[in-house]
């Protein structure tokens, strides 16, 4: 495969701190690569000296003759005075007329969810998530050689997410793109690519395999650092010893000491978020009785609606966009009053809610000032920490203490924003979309801390890994003004959309012909194979898991990793062949 883009000993600073250094990569045709790591690290920047936005400090890039290739950044910037209609059509060169009849770019738009915003509408009076979907779609119905993104996922629901990924998947052109959604990664990207330092680590496969090999580097620095340590202490044990009057080494002890200690790594910046302490709740928590949701222009979102908050239970909220999720989660929170009926709250409740946007921080206050306005003190276990020491906890050294909050980037306002609210010492969380502009690190902290924590919870996320691992139901709204409950979580979701979208556009009616036609014999030799095939994937799942862990136990063992590596493979392989044949027979029986 030919490299579409080379990048050569690049280099790339922002002030003093160097984000790029000295990085040589290259994209090649068909790749698609996820590029991941903490908020400031450098992202953004190398996906913009990669796409010739921004120059290099010092190295070359170099791109393919007549490269084809869009960018999709998270500036949104669109032409002033255009219609949605005017930037999608413009790459394209052609008259509405011309693409209207086009299924591809048809179902382009209606995936994104621009034909919701209406091709006629000025794109000056968008929201900022109308924009970078226009802008999306823009990019995504030329035919190209690249496709370079830029968190495209922050602005989706999670049927969007789903059909993005599937889209994605299916086109031919290379791909790179900086996401935190850890589902979207892991089914997109065929290579990884984390900043860090400075410097870009790469990765075979997605977020998965990104998680397996970090963990495996990781075990091995570890013992590596073991070996240090021990040697340290040897050499410095060394040193002390012999009489108080002998005041000299042998000069390569001293230098192999000091070599040690100057090979010790800074500490990363790492996000330690507290779980703080529960109040008690009552019987009562938040009760909505025959209570009828409205928009403020009058649109009907949800009717007669009764739903008790249980003490200690876990709600996922989905729905597309403008379905209604954050106006109800407004009404939980006593922001919005119901049309008709009442909200009833336990006299115990204390409400911690996570806004979407980022305008409750004060941003006339510096970051160790933002802290101490909720406490000055707090107590984390069986200690008390001051604000200080909280927020270097959190990631804010020192120094960045004294930033004002307005100078912060999304994702530390988001970062702040959420230790505002758990400092706060709720009992309810109400979180709407918790995930965005946070890292795929802080992420995992997040989920950590949350996972053990006893309050009562609801979440808007279009992130299937948060809803999946941290609620214990799912709840959604399809727009038929009830609230329904979904036992199979995310994928009932999807399915109940799809049944929904294909009711709603309805096809010619198919023509059925004798050939067309299955006889129940063979219908019933079908079920039978497909739950054998069932019980097979299965098997093969857990002989991958058995796999993998048996990998990590004999790192330092090359001829039985070779040989456990060689069965994996063979286990991936038949995994694959009993999927596909699942999926042949599953159509078959449709």
């Amino acid at each position: 495969m030919a490299n579409l883009i080379n990048l050569e000993q690049v280099s790339k600073s922002f002030g003093i701190k160097p984000l790029l250094d000295s990085v040589s990569l290259g994209v090649q045709e068909g790749e698609r690569i996820g590029v991941v790591g903490l908020n400031g690290g450098g992202k953004t920047t190398m996906l913009e000296v990669l796409a010739g936005l921004e120059p290099p400090d010092s190295g070359r890039v170099s791109r393919v003759g007549g490269l084809r290739m869009a960018v999709v950044t998270q500036r949104g910037v669109l032409p002033a005075g255009s219609t949605v209609a005017d930037v999608v059509l413009a790459p394209l060169g052609v008259a509405e007329h011309e693409w209207a009849g086009d299924a591809r770019i048809r179902s382009i738009l209606a995936g994104i969810g621009v034909d919701s915003v209406g091709l006629e509408a000025k794109v000056d009076g968008l929201s900022g998530g109308e924009r970078r979907r226009v802008a999306l779609a823009a990019a995504l119905v030329q035919d190209l050689d690249l496709l370079v993104l830029d968190e495209p996922t922050n602005h989706l629901d999670v049927e969007g997410v789903q059909w993005l990924a599937e889209h994605l998947v299916g086109r031919r052109s290379a791909l790179v793109v900086v996401t935190h959604d850890r589902w979207f990664l892991d089914t997109v990207a065929t290579r990884t690519w984390e900043v860090v330092g400075g410097n870009v680590e790469t990765y075979e496969g997605g977020y998965g395999d990104w998680i397996f090999a970090r963990a495996e580097r990781a075990r091995q620095a570890d013992a590596a650092e073991d070996r240090r340590r021990n040697l340290a202490r040897k050499e410095l044990a060394w040193l002390r010893r012999g009489p108080p009057a002998r005041t000299s080494k042998p000069r390569y002890r001293i230098e192999a000491a000091e070599a040690l200690i100057a090979d010790v790594p800074p500490p990363r910046d790492n996000v330690a978020l507290a779980s703080f302490a529960q109040r008690r709740l009552g019987k009562v928590v938040i009760e909505l009785e025959n209570a009828t949701i409205s928009t403020p222009d009058g649109r009907e979102l949800v009717h007669d609606l009764t739903w008790r908050l249980a003490p200690g239970e876990r709600i996922g909220l989905v729905g597309v966009n403008g379905s209604g999720k954050t106006t109800l989660l407004r009404t939980l929170a006593g922001e919005i009053a119901p049309s008709t009926g009442k909200r009833i709250e336990g006299k115990t409740v204390k409400i911690g809610w996570l806004r979407q946007e980022l305008d409750d921080l004060p941003t006339d206050m510096r970051v160790l000032e933002a802290v101490k306005d909720v406490a000055e003190r707090i107590v984390l276990g069986d200690r008390e920490v001051s604000a200080g020491q909280l927020a270097e906890r959190l990631g804010f050294t020192p120094a960045r203490q004294r930033t004002p909050v307005g100078d912060l980037s999304g994702g530390e306002r988001r970062r702040l924003q959420l230790t505002r609210v758990l400092m706060s010492e709720p009992n309810v969380l109400l979180l709407d979309e918790p995930t965005n502009d946070l890292d795929i690190d802080t992420l995992q902290q997040l989920e950590d801390i949350l996972d053990g924590w006893a309050g009562t919870m609801v979440v808007i996320s279009h992130d299937r890994f948060l809803i999946e691992r941290l609620c214990d139901s799912t709840w959604a709204l399809f727009g038929d003004g009830k609230l329904t409950n979904l036992p199979g979580g995310i994928a009932e979701y999807l399915r109940r959309r799809e049944q929904v979208v294909a009711i709603a556009a309805p096809g010619p009616a198919p023509v059925t012909t004798p050939t067309a036609t299955r006889d129940g014999a063979a219908d019933r030799a079908a079920r039978k194979e497909l739950s054998k095939l069932e019980r097979q994937v299965s098997k093969l799942d857990e002989r991958e898991t058995t796999l993998h862990a048996a990998l990590v136990e004999a790192a330092t063992d090359p001829q039985r990793l070779q040989s456990l590596d060689a069965e994996l493979r063979q286990v991936l392989a038949d995994k694959e062949a009993a999927e596909e044949r699942w999926m042949e027979l599953a159509a078959e029986l449709e």
